[in-house]
Parts: structure tokens; sequence; C-alpha cells
């Protein structure tokens, strides 16, 4: 096995372990882009079936939810990568490769936005309206974490546009408004929620139809919540947006397809729940910007702030959120500069 880039010495080795022992030592591993885990993904080079190679280093990764969570979705009908080999040991997997047509790069290249977010939102409905559906052992999506999720926003955006922590005590009251709206919230029917049901996670899989025409990919955080998250982050994406018609057309076809028990409540979750997505966007990409290094992040900001004042605005019920963050944070509309070096040292200096 040969490498294409220079990686630490005792990962290069697991790997090579691993690999011969799956009878793939002859293969060369090309990296493919990180993400903001710290998981990495590996196309195999020369192996008679195409093949990446998934690793996620222990303790900072886990490779199980990931053949817990495909297994299931397959089982569905569903369209995860199938998982060859793996050890759960040392956090490696062999899993399917679906080439190289995520929606980002045919979005790029001009394809119709059309059929493929018609698959994707078919696949939803899939997932929510299938009897097993949430059958799967995984984590809740409940209050305590939607409420962890906004609290970013003050903690790491306020950080990033003062400079400074804000007081403990505005945050806290931003925090209790968060959680007295969700303590008011219709209840919802719970569905396996994949959190990051978005363009660059989406393949198109040609020769596959309906549903399962539609590539799925980075699951392994799934947890079961509120149906709407995913619809919402599909349709009102906070780092690609698609035509308002076409998401206001696939909305529509969700609901006459999944026919959720309450229409209006779900409705009102979608709204909401938008909301909470770029308030935890918001300071989840500064976060990684300020303490992890991941200067990819940072550009998305000045997308984010327009969506989460748009859902804020269109919502009575998210007002007092609305007035509590211009009081916290009274320059929260604008961005931070796309300059991920100067922001750390402003950080660092106040």
């Amino acid at each position: 096995m040969t490498e294409s880039d220079s990686l630490p010495d005792h990962r290069a080795v697991a790997r090579t372990a691993f690999l011969n022992g799956a009878g793939r030592g002859a293969v060369t591993l090309d990296p493919l882009p990180v993400d903001a885990s710290f998981r990495r993904y590996f196309r195999l080079l020369g192996g008679a079936r195409p093949m990446l190679l998934m690793d996620a280093p222990p303790p900072k990764e886990d490779v199980r939810p990931f053949i817990h969570i495909a297994r299931h979705l397959a089982d569905l009908g569903l369209s995860p990568p199938a998982v060859y080999e793996f050890d759960e040991t040392q956090g490696f997997a062999l899993i399917e490769d679906f080439g190289l047509d995520t929606y980002t790069r045919l979005l790029d290249a001009g394809a119709a936005e059309g059929p493929l977010f018609l698959a994707a939102t078919q696949a939803l409905v899939t997932l929510h309206t299938h009897d097993r559906g949430a059958a799967v052992e995984a984590l809740p999506y409940d209050r305590v974490k939607l409420l962890d999720e906004a609290t970013e926003l003050p903690e790491w955006y306020g950080l990033g546009v003062t400079g400074k922590p804000l007081p403990a005590n505005a945050i806290a009251t931003f925090t209790g408004l968060w959680a007295s709206l969700l303590d008011r919230m219709p209840p919802t029917d719970p569905g396996l929620v994949l959190l990051d049901y978005h363009v660059d996670n989406l393949m198109a899989l040609p020769g596959r139809t309906g549903a399962a025409a539609c590539g799925l990919l980075d699951f392994q955080d799934a947890r079961i919540g509120p149906k709407p998250y995913d619809l919402l982050t599909l349709l009102r994406n906070e780092r690609r947006g698609i035509d308002p018609a076409l998401s206001d057309a696939l909305y529509d076809h969700y609901i006459a397809t999944a026919r959720p028990a309450d229409p209006d409540g779900f409705g009102l979750w979608y709204r909401v729940l938008a909301a909470q997505r770029y308030t935890k966007v918001l300071g989840r990409f500064a976060r990684l910007t300020l303490r992890d290094g991941r200067d990819g992040y940072l550009r998305y900001l000045s997308r984010v702030v327009p969506l989460l004042e748009d859902a804020l605005d269109a919502e009575p019920l998210l007002w007092p959120i609305r007035a509590q963050l211009d009081a916290m944070l009274p320059s929260w509309r604008v961005a931070p500069a796309n300059d991920p070096a100067a922001l750390r040292r402003r950080v660092s200096a106040g």
C-alpha cells in the first residue's frame, strides 16, 4: 500500500495492517477532503472493486455508529454505502465508493436542481413513513441537545463578533427563552434525524430509482428527534440555497406524501428548527474557526446571518429570542470578515 500524502505514522501503520488483513494491501490511498470531524476518507486506487477506506481514529471517533445506521438505512430500502470490512477497535471500515457525483459537484456543473432534490425529499418520505424508520438505537435529539446547540451562538459567535466572552447572565437569558419556546411546542412524531442532510452529503446514483437514487453520506451522528429537521436542512440549507419556489413545492410534496398527523404542528417545528439550526451553525462555524483552526467555515457566516434573521422575523414565537439576541449582541447581523487568522488574533488580544 502507498499513500499520496504525509500522515501520522501511527495511523499509517494501522491503516496498512487493516488493509493487508482485508486483502487490499496492494492499493494506493488517495485522501479525500476533510470535514469538521476527525474522520478521514481515502479512495482505494488499483483495487478490483471501487471502495473507500474510512479512518475514524479512537477515541476521537467511533466507527460503530456508521456501521449500525448504514445497515438500518439499507434495510429500509435507502442507499447508504455498503460496508464490506471493518475493525471497530482500530476504527477502520471499507465501504462502497459512490464515485464523484455529490449533489454539490453536479449542481456546480449545471445539473438541474429539481430531480436531485426530489430524490432526496423522497428518501426522507421513505425514512419517515416506514414502520421501522425510527426502530434503531440512537441518542435522542431532544430539548437538552437543542438547547446545548443554541448556546453555541452566544458562546462562540459572540466571541468572534466582540472579541471577548459575552456576560453569563445574557447567555442564560437567551438559553432560557429557547427553553421556554421548546417547552410550548406541540408534540412531534419522532423519527431518525440524519442531522447533516445537505448537498455535500448526498450523491446521485445512476441506475437506482426513487428514494434509492439518492446516496446517503455522513449519518453516523444520527439521533431520534423531530422529523422536520432533515427536511429543512435539505430545503433551506445554510451552505447552498435552492430556488425558493422549488423549496416550497418540495415541502408541499413531502406533506402530501408523508402525511404527518399534524401538518400545522409539523410546519411550526419546521420554522422553529430552522432558526435553531442557523443559531447553532453560527456558533459551530465560529467555534471550528476559533478553537479548531478549520478555516473553511468562516466564509459561510455571511450567508447564515440573513437566514437566521429571516427565520426569526417570520415566526412570532421567535420574536422574544430575536429581541434578546439584539440586546445581548447588537452587532450580530454583521458577520466577521472571511479572514480566520485576523479573527483569531482579535480574540486572543481581547
